[in-house]
């Protein structure tokens, strides 16, 4: 029998079925996300309160301290509370919203690192340009590009799947994941499934070309250095960088950008996890270290 999208609720599974090793999850999580907090909201302030830090490259990695807060405040909380109990019922509607979220988040994160290249680009191929081009009114345009880009892959993603049909068991794991969610319709999800590939896909190819292009050119643009101390200064400036993407980047492709998730939830909910609690943890780590 088939349930109006709008009526149904859907049942969340926890982690794990061990009570033991729950309430050893739920430390490990919860330390996990106060330090991504603190850590990511530490940096916000930093760098608004200092002047030093007032420079373009900053404003980036502030605006990505904030997506970071907010992606992990999507997604652990409630699996924090999912760690106590075996199934847990949550609303369509909770559910599309928590989704809606997560897409907003995620899709600006790849937008902001790829502002990020740009950024790196103009300050190592055009440094005497660099305060021009990357103009205050030029940064904000930057960023409010990179939260437009995620509204709109929210909207057409989750209104296509709200004209879904769903049958029982309405069951996911241990939240809102958008290729699982689709993957519980009773009609044909085939044109949802192209939109969320076509809509991620877009965002990563776009924004992963940027970073290529704009990293060969700062790779020529360094070679063309002819003292080694300065090319390791220009390296070390992108190194931080080039590690938060590739962590970014390659579970996001590898979690999204697959066709059908039927066959291997297992190994997706373990990488979902290092996606939404490990990586936001991360950038602070990667980010400071080298200050």
């Amino acid at each position: 029998m088939e349930n109006s999208s709008t009526l149904i609720d859907l049942i969340l599974l926890g982690v794990t079925d061990n009570p033991q090793l729950g309430v050893l999850l739920f430390g490990v999580f919860l330390i996990v996300y106060i330090v991504t907090v603190l850590g990511n909201l530490g940096l916000v302030v930093l760098i608004g309160v200092s002047p030093c830090l007032h420079t373009p490259m900053y404003f980036f990695l502030s605006n990505l301290s904030f997506l970071d807060v907010c992606f992990s405040s999507v997604m652990i909380p409630e699996t924090l509370a999912n760690l106590f109990s075996k199934l847990q019922a949550v609303s369509f509607l909770g559910c599309v919203t928590q989704m809606g979220l997560f897409i907003i988040f995620a899709s600006a994160e790849c937008n902001i690192l790829a502002s990020m290249a740009y950024d790196r680009y103009t300050a190592i191929c055009h440094p005497l340009l660099y305060h021009i081009t990357m103009s205050r009114v030029r940064r904000l345009k930057l960023v409010a590009g990179c939260y437009l880009g995620g509204l709109d892959n929210m909207v057409s993603v989750t209104t296509s799947i709200t004209q879904l049909s769903f049958c029982q068991p309405h069951v996911l794991p241990h939240f809102c994941d958008i290729p699982l969610l689709s993957a519980l319709a009773c009609s044909d999800p085939w044109v949802t499934q192209i939109l969320i590939v076509g809509c991620g896909g877009f965002t990563l190819i776009t924004s992963i070309m940027v970073i290529l292009v704009s990293y060969l050119s700062v790779l020529m643009t360094i070679l063309r250095i002819p003292s080694a101390s300065g090319r390791q200064k220009a390296f070390s400036t992108c190194a931080s960088h080039l590690t938060a993407v590739g962590l970014y980047y390659g579970t996001t492709m590898y979690t999204y950008l697959q066709p059908s998730q039927r066959g291997s939830q297992a190994g997706n909910q373990m990488v979902s996890v290092f996606y939404a609690m490990v990586i936001p943890v991360l950038n602070p780590l990667i980010y400071s270290l080298r200050n």
